[in-house]
């Protein structure tokens, strides 16, 4: 597993549509890995393919619960219900924050690791994580939605993490 570089706010990449994942194998398996690997370290909540200059349909999420870190090939949202008002920050844009109006519920299919069919149904945090990833792969970017004039920066300095 390897820590990979996350493309920053600029980079053309970030802009462009990811290609659907043909076949999953143990290529994909590691990048997945790595995606989460990079997740932690960058203490994220989800990210996706591009981000880490891959244009392929990969997501990994990680909420922090129980659960453990979801990894989706191909996710799709078959259906979305209500809108919830957030506060949403990226790791491409570090230090920036603002708030967004992202779908309240959203239902999913994708492929997990090892390319079985899922369907995961999201509410609050994680609908918005679902969400705001597959928007990139689509290269659209949360930057692109905020509420106008609701965009912060907040300076490293001034957040530190008393923990580390």
């Amino acid at each position: 597993m390897a820590i990979r570089i996350v493309r920053e706010n600029g980079d053309e990449i970030l802009r462009k549509k990811s290609r659907e994942v043909e076949v999953i194998d143990d290529r994909i398996r590691e990048l997945l890995d790595d995606m989460v690997e990079t997740l932690h370290s960058y203490n994220g909540v989800g990210l996706a393919g591009p981000q880490i200059g891959i244009l392929k349909r990969l997501v990994v999420i990680d909420l922090y619960d129980d659960k453990g870190p979801i990894k989706l090939v191909n996710p799709k949202i078959i259906k979305q219900k209500g809108e919830q008002e957030v506060e949403e920050g990226c790791l491409s844009f570090p230090n920036q924050f603002a708030k967004i109006i992202r779908p309240a519920e959203v239902t999913i299919e994708a492929l997990d690791e090892n390319g079985k069919k899922i369907k995961i149904k999201g509410e609050g945090l994680l609908a918005q994580a679902i969400s705001h990833e597959i928007d990139h792969l689509d290269g659209i970017l949360f930057v692109d939605k905020i509420i106008p004039g609701t965009l912060e920066y907040v300076s490293p300095d001034s957040n530190k993490d008393e923990s580390k």
